[in-house]
């Protein structure tokens, strides 16, 4: 008996999968045969989806919600693609794009219209991809440019920390006493120390 699957993707756990669900609830698909994960889509190296597509058999049926779901490279999407529907036999169903539906025009022009739209998608996912990481790292350079500072805020010394400083420096106790007497690690205290003496020397 054929099966019909559907693959739900997004790119991380944070990220909600109840619209793809909501898009998928019509078709009568067996929740088993739902293949949710939560991964990126830069490439095809993702459990889940391997484990789907050793499933599926000739003239099973796969519904995904975009082509982006399926992956985010184009390369690779048109790989995956011709692999499911030439050497696996099955169908493949893109939601959101009619034209990529490979039950309907099994026949040569069918499949060259079928051909061109998958390669025009894959290029437009793998294009917005390229320009979301480029609008990110143009944003990070601008924000530095303003001197916003990322990462981990710096913690700052504690009221001892000048005091103590000085007793290990006199050999009054080890780094081991100091840092738990600062309520830092060893190597936080140290660094510390090292940049506190860097800036003092700056100015003599």
């Amino acid at each position: 008996m054929n099966q019909i699957y559907a693959y739900v993707r997004v790119s991380t756990k944070d990220k909600n999968v109840a619209r793809q669900l909501e898009a998928l609830r019509e078709f009568n698909i067996p929740k088993k045969n739902v293949c949710i994960e939560k991964m990126s889509g830069k490439d095809f190296n993702r459990p889940k989806y391997q484990k789907l597509i050793r499933k599926m058999k000739k003239d099973d049926l796969l519904y995904i919600k975009s082509i982006d779901r399926l992956g985010r490279n184009d390369n690779e999407i048109i790989e995956q693609w011709r692999f499911i529907t030439k050497e696996k036999g099955a169908d493949i169903v893109v939601l959101d794009m009619p034209l990529l539906d490979t039950r309907r025009g099994k026949d040569l022009l069918g499949t060259f219209i079928s051909d061109i739209v998958l390669q025009l998608l894959s290029f437009v996912a793998e294009n917005e991809r390229s320009l979301i990481k480029q609008r990110q790292a143009e944003g990070i350079a601008a924000a530095k440019a303003r001197g916003v500072k990322f990462g981990r805020p710096e913690m700052g010394l504690p009221e001892n920390f000048h005091e103590i400083r000085k007793w290990w420096k006199a050999h009054e106790f080890n780094i081991s006493v100091a840092s738990e007497l600062c309520n830092m690690p060893r190597s936080t205290f140290f660094a510390k120390v090292r940049r506190y003496e860097k800036s003092r020397n700056s100015f003599v």
